[in-house]
């Protein structure tokens, strides 16, 4: 009954201010939000939007809404989905509690603001730089990053003056937007547009004050919005009949049904500091960090006591690792703590600057909408960096302009380098007062974070000397560590373990790690610990299509005399033939490396059969074979009706023909599905079993390879009994190009994400990328599909399944070895927790002498590592190195030839270059459908061995090459080797000179 009056009131709420909501929703972003909108309802919605406009886009939707069919929390959904989809004015007019309804005065403010703008629309239009702009309003919360991608993509497709008028559409939308506009405005070197608008024309004293206190100022101007010329506006004619109606119904209709009293209805809609408070006040700490952090722009920044718990230390100015489950608020932790330690240096008068690290692109932003912007925004500036922003100022200028940073630690390791040079600008780590580091488990080895963290040991070790030298001290900042499990490395015994937790400590200069112990019912209660499970397949089932490969693969290796001691289709078996191949290749034995190359394509090929369907382990050979043959067949540039000739030898003859031979029976195998994968077969059944029993779920499956998550997601899109029990299935992958597969893009990421957390897909089949941080919506299932590797990830995974009676299972085959590695990491993860309790308590001086000897052993390894990298170093001239063909070893360049751009990129200026290789389509790079220029891929004019990609530098075609594709001959030393990567060659090529190579490319 409650909730029919519920549904009653809301329709009414629709029926009495249609007009405003038509004027304040934008169509897409909300629809993106509505999962239980049918399919039909939402192509009208949104095919009335593009044909007719936003506003009739609206009035279907909100009719489609009244239509129906409304299911439970079907209104809750819509408010939702108004809020989260940047429409906040419109959510205030639609929820039926009338606690942010605005009154009929502040709605009069609000038209006089709107027309406001209307009246200098020209003068906006023509004089503001919008990107600058639109990028300030983000920061101040004004608009959202769906609302800026719209103002850059109009700005960047159709200039200034559109993007101009695109920022004002959305802006004239939002709630609460006039004051803070005339800050951005002001901020963004815009005083005269902000003058005219406040109506502030009183002269440069005047000016000056208003920038000097800007924030109080702009306060007070929202409740008289350009009174030089109120009066003109007041002139107009039917300023508001409009809405008159709308008012005196909802007045009436407060009256008749005594829902609200006159004072809950009176918001301060018109005053900021009014609205920041009544949003403050309402927003409570729930169960939910995702609730927490959406339930307002400003919501009340509060603890939970296990949380208050571990933070304390750190709150007293110490260097600590909080150590938090997955699904518990850590990140909340740390804006508490970014809060607290920025309040006190402001009361103190001191600096006080906050940078936090991610080793993750997707979780600056995550982080920066999420947590810190909405808890931090209204007091500090806030900004989010990664090696995908494009960014118009320096990293340097971004830290002196923001009070909190969130970016990926390369950036941060980067600028430090420069600092250390004379001719770049750089920061210092004492540019920052406190240093919060995610994921702190990686802080050891080689690792970025160590690289940072060794600096700041560096230098207090320095401040050590300096201090009995009764010298300055360099300033320190404090270093607060997250993680949700430091893990073991490795460890087989209690005491390596210890040491391993130890280390990362030291590392992190930590003077003790933290987790919860006074307040351990309460964490339990909030982190659900899953029902684990163990699903095991018979891997002894016939299996022919195995058979087949293998037996081509015996008639191969004993083509060339390769004798392996490994098993098919296991590790070391591919290890074994990798070395094999570069052995060969060094040799110049072409027979032998050409073979090796193609047994790894066949045990990879045994690899995806012992993990997916048969159809995709032939499909890689086919696709393989294919690519082979088209390389070694040369067509004539100059004649295309010339017949193609075959660049094959006697090699390529039979390992082409032998796949060719033996093609139609791995197809036909391939198609049999009584020999299919038993571990699929158990997979379905968990799925099915598990996406039956609950009413909402939802899940992830972790697995290997990119190749094995798009081919699980293959596999359920194709098998329509999925279908039937609700799954929608979607795989989420790195952003790497360090493989054969695709990657994807951030933006692909995080839409995937974004539909999983909205309801429109409840299955993400993964690689390892979704085990860490990433915000991802509590799952029923999680499902560890034939992959095992550490206790972090175990740990990482299965804080994925957070919801109410989850489940996390391991799919494998009994020969696997998977079932046994996983009693090893959870015997390993009941020893990482006994190692910590040791070492919280250990007496405080033997733990911080340890310490201290771990931290002066970092420091030694890493100097001492300095110095045999630098003996290592080729020092004589790039000359006294060749690179040959790895395929049929032919002199391609010397190491003179190369050049650099941009430290990466390694191209040949070899005069006749040209002559030595053919162009032809790149298939991945097709696949990738990328939007940057790259015209092909090089291949051997003799051999068809592939060497790298024509790039595109600043109207420039360079051959750019990948080291793996050559042979390095040493010709001093007599020696030949093969490198994985440039930065494994100690020598340094000279940079790219664009003016010597210009007029080369000139001769039209």
């Amino acid at each position: 009954m409650a909730e029919e009056l519920r549904d009653e009131r809301f329709l009414y709420m629709i029926s009495c201010f249609r007009p405003r909501l038509k004027q304040f929703i934008r169509v897409q972003p909300v629809l993106d939000r509505l999962p239980s909108l049918s399919a039909d309802d939402r192509e009208k919605v949104r095919a009335a939007a593009l044909q007719r406009g936003e506003v009739e886009g609206a009035e279907e939707l909100l009719r489609a809404v009244e239509r129906g069919p409304r299911g439970c929390g079907w209104f809750h959904e819509f408010l939702q989905a108004l809020e989260h989809g940047g429409c906040g004015m419109a959510a205030c007019y639609v929820n039926p509690s009338l606690s942010q309804l605005p009154s009929p005065a502040e709605e009069a403010d609000h038209d006089l603001c709107v027309h406001l703008v209307q009246l200098l629309h020209s003068t906006l239009v023509d004089s503001m730089r919008t990107v600058q702009v639109a990028e300030k309003c983000l920061q101040m919360g004004i608009f959202q990053d769906e609302d800026l991608d719209g103002i850059h993509t109009v700005t960047d497709n159709r200039g200034n003056r559109e993007g101009a008028r695109e920022l004002l559409s959305r802006l004239v939308q939002k709630k609460d937007w006039f004051s803070r506009f005339l800050i951005a405005l002001r901020e963004t070197q815009h005083g005269g547009l902000a003058d005219d608008l406040s109506g502030n024309t009183g002269g440069t004293k005047d000016k000056q004050n208003g920038m000097k206190n800007s924030t109080n100022k702009e306060m007070e101007v929202t409740s008289q919005p350009g009174y030089a010329i109120l009066e003109d506006l007041k002139q107009q004619e039917n300023m508001n009949d409009s809405f008159s109606t709308e008012n005196n119904l909802l007045e009436t209709s407060i009256g008749k049904n005594s829902l609200v009293s006159e004072s809950d209805v009176s918001i301060g809609f018109g005053s900021v500091s009014n609205l920041n408070e009544n949003l403050g006040q309402s927003c409570t700490s729930s169960d939910s960090d995702e609730e927490e952090s959406r339930a307002s722009p400003e919501p009340d920044l509060v603890l939970r006591d296990y949380q208050m718990e571990v933070a304390k230390p750190a709150l007293n100015g110490e260097n600590i690792i909080i150590c938090l489950p997955t699904g518990s608020g850590k990140t909340r932790v740390a804006v508490y703590i970014t809060k607290d330690h920025l309040d006190k240096k402001k009361r103190a008068s001191e600096p006080g600057k906050v940078i936090v690290l991610v080793n993750k692109v997707p979780l600056v932003e995550q982080h920066l909408r999420k947590e810190f912007s909405p808890f931090l925004k209204r007091w500090y500036h806030i900004i989010g960096l990664s090696g995908d922003s494009q960014l118009k100022i320096s990293f340097p200028e971004v830290v002196r302009r923001n009070d909190v940073i969130i970016c990926t630690a390369q950036i941060l390791e980067n600028s430090l380098l420069n600092a250390d040079k004379e001719d770049e600008e750089g920061v210092h780590l004492s540019d920052f007062s406190l240093i919060i580091i995610d994921e702190c488990h990686h802080t050891q080895k080689e690792g970025v974070y160590n690289n940072i963290m060794r600096r700041y040991l560096k230098e207090k070790k320095k401040n050590r000397k300096l201090a009995k030298e009764n010298k300055p001290l360099i300033p320190q900042p404090q270093i607060l560590g997250l993680t949700a499990s430091p893990g073991v490395g490795g460890a087989t015994s209690y005491s390596k373990a210890e040491e391993h937790i130890l280390k990362i400590c030291a590392n992190l200069d930590a003077c003790r790690i933290m987790t919860v112990e006074e307040h351990a019912s309460q964490l339990k209660n909030q982190v659900k610990e899953p029902f684990k499970k163990t699903v095991i397949a018979d891997d002894k089932k016939k299996d022919p299509f195995r058979e087949r490969v293998t037996e081509i693969m015996t008639e191969i290796q004993n083509y060339c005399q390769l004798h392996p001691k490994s098993e098919f289709g296991t590790q070391p078996y591919e290890q074994w033939v990798i070395r094999e191949e570069k052995k060969a290749a060094k040799e110049e034995k072409r027979k032998e490396r050409v073979c090796a190359e193609h047994l790894k394509k066949y045990n990879d090929a045994l690899q995806i059969n012992d993990t997916i369907r048969m159809v995709d382990a032939y499909n890689h050979l086919n696709n393989f074979y294919k690519d082979e043959k088209s390389k070694k067949t040369e067509r004539s540039d100059d004649d295309d009706d010339a017949p193609a000739v075959s660049k094959q030898d006697e090699t390529d003859l039979f390992l082409i023909g032998l796949f060719h031979a033996k093609k139609k029976q791995l197809k036909e195998l391939a198609r049999m599905p009584e020999y299919e994968n038993e571990k699929l077969t158990q997979l379905r059944n968990t799925l099915m079993e598990e996406f039956t029993k609950t009413e909402a779920p939802r899940g992830i499956i972790f697995t290997k390879t990119r190749l094995s998550a798009f081919a699980l997601f293959q596999w359920i899109k194709d098998n329509p009994k999925f279908e039937e029990v609700g799954i929608k299935a979607h795989y989420l992958i790195g952003s790497g190009h360090n493989s054969e597969m695709k990657p994807m893009t951030q933006n692909e990421q995080r839409e995937v994400i974004d539909k999983f957390r909205g309801g429109n897909l409840n299955l993400l089949i993964a690689t390892t990328v979704a085990e860490e941080g990433l915000d991802i919506k509590e799952c029923n299932i999680v499902i560890r599909y034939g992959l095992v590797t550490n206790e972090i990830a175990m740990v990482q995974a299965r804080g994925r399944a957070r919801a109410d009676d989850s489940t996390y299972a391991l799919v494998a085959s009994s020969g696997s070895g998977a079932v046994e590695r996983e009693d090893v990491n959870i015997f390993r993860e009941k020893m990482m927790y006994k190692a910590i309790q040791h070492v919280q308590k250990m007496p405080q001086e033997e733990y911080l002498k340890k310490i201290q000897n771990y931290q002066c052993q970092s420091i030694v390894e890493k100097e001492m590592k300095a110095k045999r990298h630098q003996h290592k170093t080729y020092k004589k001239n790039p000359s006294l190195i060749s690179f040959l063909c790895k395929n049929c070893h032919k002199l391609v360049c010397s190491g003179e030839d190369i050049r650099v751009i941009e430290n990466m990129h390694h191209v040949s200026v070899k005069r006749d270059f040209q002559s030595l290789y053919h162009t032809r389509e790149n298939k991945t790079l097709q696949d990738k459908n990328a939007d940057y220029q790259i015209n092909g891929e090089v291949i051997c004019k003799d051999c068809g061995q592939a060497w790298g990609n024509m790039m595109v530098h600043r109207g420039l075609d360079l051959p750019c090459l990948k080291i793996i594709n050559f042979v390095i001959v040493f010709e001093d030393k007599k020696r030949k080797e093969i490198f994985k990567k440039w930065g494994e060659l100690s020598i340094k090529f000279p940079g790219f000179d664009y003016a010597a190579h210009c007029p080369s490319s000139d001769e039209d």
